[in-house]
Formats: C-alpha cells, structure tokens, sequence
C-alpha cells in the first residue's frame, strides 16, 4: 500500500506518518513534508525520485506527473487502466494526504497551489478506491480504521471525498472573491460581482429552527469568521435559531450607536426599548421602560462591560440573552442565579459588504444598508432648524429606525426611546402604535420615520404625542403638505434623501 503526504499545515503529519509506516505503508512525499518525515527517522520516498522527473519552475511542478495521477486515477477494476498502468510502469496510490497553501490567510498570486487540489480531486473522484484526508483532525480516525480492518471501509472513503471537495471547493471560492476584490478594472459603479461562490461549514448546531419542529443550525463562511466564531457563552442552556437571530440583531443595533454607552432591548428581531446614558445601569432602566411588556422574554445587547447594579436591575426581569462585550465576576454570579439566561461575551460585530437571502431557484443580493448622518447632505425642509438638543436627539431616533422592521416610526427623547411601531402595513399605524406606546412620554421629543411620509396623516402621531422635530427621508409628491402641517404645528422637519426600509 502507497500513501502521497504533501501538506502546508503539518500538524501531527510526522505521527501520522509514523502510524502508515508501522502499519506497512510505503511513503511519498516532497519538499518540506518529506524533510520532517525524514528527520523524524520514517523512511520516505521523494516524488522526484519516484517520477524520475526534477522539481521545476520554483516548485510550481512537483507532483503533476503521470506517475503520481496514474497511480491515483487508475479504476483497480478497469483492464484498460491496468495494462496503462503496466505499460507506463506506474504504480498505484492508495492514500492521498494534502492540505493547501493557506490562500485565506494570505491570498497572492503565489499561493493558489495547483498540484494540491489536483491531487485532492483525483483522489476524491477515485474514492471507490483511494482514500484522500485533507484535514489533520481526521488522520485518528484513518490510522484507527487501517489498524483494526486493514483498509478503509466505503463509508469513510467517502465521507473523506465529500471533505476533499468541500475543501477544495471553499478554497476556489476564497480565489474567486480575492480576484473580484482587487479587480481595479471592474465597473466601480456595480459593487456586486457577477457571480458568488458560498462555501459554508456547519459549525453549531441549534436547538430547535424558527419553531421547535423546525432543525437548524448555525453556519459559517469557510474562508472566514464572525463575532459569533470568538464568542464566549458563560452561562445558560444551548441557543435556538431565533435566540441567534435576535441577538444578532441586538448586537448589530448597540454597535450602530456610535460611541455612546447603549443598551438595547430585542424582542422578534425588532427593538422594544434603546437608551443611551453615560451610566449603563441608567441606559438598561430607560431601554426596558419604553415597552416593559414586550421586554419580558426578550435580548438584551450592552456596549460596555455589565456592572452588578445592572444585573440587579435586570433580574427582575425574564431575558432570554444578554450579550456585552464583558462581565464583572460578581454580575455573573448574579446573573447566573437565572439558569434560563444565556450570558455572552462577545467582540463587536464587523460589517458584511452583502446581504442576501434566500428565494426560490437563488438568492437575492444587495448591499448593506449603512446610516450616514452627514448634515451636509441633509435638509431643513421647515421654518424653524432644530436646536442643539434636538439635533443629539433625531439622530439618535434616525440610526434606530434603520434597524426597526419597515414601516416604522420611533419616538424619542434625550436619547431614550419610548414608542417605536414598527413593521406595518401602513406608517399612519406605525405612528398610532408608537404614540401609544409613548403614552406622553415623547413631549418634547423627537419622530423618527424610515420612509417618507405619503399623507399628513402619517406626521398627525408626531404632533399628538407632542414631539416638537421630525426626520424622515422626505420625496413624496405631498411633501409640501407634509411641511405645511409641520409648519403649522411649530415643527422643525430634517429631510435626510435617504431611506431606511428593512424587512
């Protein structure tokens, strides 16, 4: 039996090598895999010994030789493929073990390895009869196999082949997006590519989907990593899918809020409460009060670290999640005595170029929505400008609309929420439920629409729960009644040109 071991990542190959050698194997290999095995006293044959053919072009061609690919493609049932192999004198491969140049990490020209994922997709299409490991954390399971049954059983092999491809596969993918990212020719008015390769691993498994009869599972990009990858659940039992979603969205809303100490309040993806106060404590008591009722059962997301007058706070209240960047020793303690919630720590979030979802036959594909709040592109449509206060405060009401489900209204004052409506069908009701909600509160305060205002009677909520600055994107064809009746009421209106819709 004859094993090719060429590997960028050698990790456990000079033990493994060991294991094939004192099991029989005969051993190939090259450049730097062949050193370590050789210095770890394991007789190894070097590939341009086997193939009588030298390593060319500064080690762009080792392995892509007849020898090597005959011996791994040959059909062992095949007569054809026999009398080639005998004709040619080439003998046949039983094991290929190969990991790549590490592209992801350091994509280059000189990186994209050629002979690596040749022979790693010669011996996954020849599985039937050549096993292939691409993955150190596999070669136990090999060496255990080959010890106890003297081969590997069809199972393996193929399982191994699916592994190969789907490495093979992620690699090619990582290349493709590394060519599209320093395309300095491509059409910089068209930031989507003319085609996304996806490879995704399964890396968590959930406990139930969006509903308990639902299975599902948390996947990440194989060439890269998010928050979720390095953070760190201190306590509580394993999370659903919707726990997953919820707290991504709560996380990704505090981290909108600039560098203000912020705390937010998810419940269904959307936010119930938001405050942002110097005293986090404070900031938790003023995100909760905006709609208590809705807070039970809900995620709460913390941009700074978690102090025990907080915890105290909070255990009063069922939370599925909190998630901040850090805890204090002691509000875990606290925390912890809640043995329904889920305490994560957790970096900040980094923000996607794309987003996609999923729809019949495909994926529809835009960019990230991004708030900007550049004043010089914004516009006073009404009499009076806003004063100081008011500015702090409609920008603050403008970055939690683009993360409120459309249509929305939020009402706010001194940085605190106290009514959002949020996902109807028409923005007169989004209005009327955010009114509701602030129950008085919003005097003084300000309105914050995603979309512009089609009616008047979109704006009727803002002036009846007594706020006194609106912004919305502005561009109806009514804007102008919109600013009359603003006008009339002694409102001060921002138009900022851009809107905000999510669904």
């Amino acid at each position: 039996m004859k094993a090719l071991l060429s590997v960028f990542d050698k990790i456990g190959i000079a033990e493994f090598a060991s294991g094939l050698h004192e099991l029989g194997w005969e051993l190939l290999s090259s450049g730097g895999t062949a050193k370590q095995i050789a210095d770890a006293g394991i007789p190894v044959t070097d590939v341009a010994d086997y193939t009588g053919s030298p390593i060319m072009l500064g080690h762009r061609v080792v392995t892509l030789h007849p020898k090597i690919h005959g011996g791994i493609l040959a059909d062992r049932e095949n007569e054809e493929h026999q009398e080639d192999l005998k004709h040619n004198n080439i003998e046949t491969i039983d094991l290929v073990v190969c990991n790549l140049y590490p592209f992801q990490a350091e994509p280059g020209i000189e990186n994209i390895d050629i002979g690596g994922p040749t022979m790693v997709r010669a011996a996954a299409k020849n599985h039937q009869y050549v096993g292939v490991v691409v993955d150190p954390t596999d070669y136990d399971v090999v060496l255990v196999e080959l010890k106890n049954a003297g081969k590997l059983s069809d199972g393996t092999r193929r399982m191994l082949a699916r592994k190969a491809f789907a490495h093979t596969a992620a690699y090619d993918a990582a290349i493709v997006s590394w060519l599209d990212d320093t395309d300095q020719s491509s059409d910089a008015e068209d930031p989507l590519p003319d085609s996304i390769h996806l490879a995704l691993e399964r890396v968590h498994d959930l406990r139930y989907g969006e509903n308990p009869h639902q299975v599902g599972a948390r996947y990440k990009y194989a060439n890269g990593s998010g928050w979720w990858d390095s953070a760190t659940k201190i306590h509580g039992k394993e999370m659903s899918y919707l726990n997953l979603f919820d707290t991504e969205a709560a996380w990704r809303l505090v981290h909108s809020m600039g560098d203000e100490p912020t705390v937010a309040v998810i419940k269904h993806a959307n936010p119930c409460g938001i405050a942002s106060h110097e005293d986090i404590t404070e900031a938790y008591i003023r995100a909760n009060a905006c709609d208590p009722v809705s807070a039970f059962g809900g995620i709460v997301a913390v941009n700074r670290e978690v102090p025990l007058s907080m915890a105290e706070e909070l255990s009063n209240v069922f939370t599925e999640v909190i998630i901040a960047p850090s805890f204090t020793e002691e509000t875990i303690v606290k925390l912890a005595e809640k043995k329904n919630i889920r305490i994560i720590e957790a970096h900040p979030p980094g923000f996607p170029l794309l987003d996609m979802r999923t729809i019949d036959g495909g994926l529809l594909v835009q960019t990230c929505d991004r708030v900007q709040l550049d004043h010089t592109q914004w516009t006073i449509a009404t009499k009076r400008e806003p004063t100081k206060k008011e500015w702090v405060d409609l920008e603050f009401a403008w970055r939690v609309a683009a993360k409120v489900s459309s249509n929305c209204i939020v009402l706010a004052k001194d940085k605190q929420a106290f009514g959002i409506g949020a996902g109807q069908q028409n923005r007169r009701d989004a209005g009327a439920i955010a009114a509701e909600k602030a129950d008085g509160r919003a005097q003084g305060g300000v309105c914050a629409s995603d979309a512009f205002f089609p009616f008047t009677d979109g704006l009727d909520a803002a002036i009846q729960a007594g706020c006194t600055a609106v912004i919305q994107p502005g561009g109806s064809i009514r804007d102008q009644e919109v600013i009359d009746a603003a006008n009339e009421a002694g409102l001060t209106m921002v138009f900022t040109g851009e809107r905000h819709f999510k669904h």
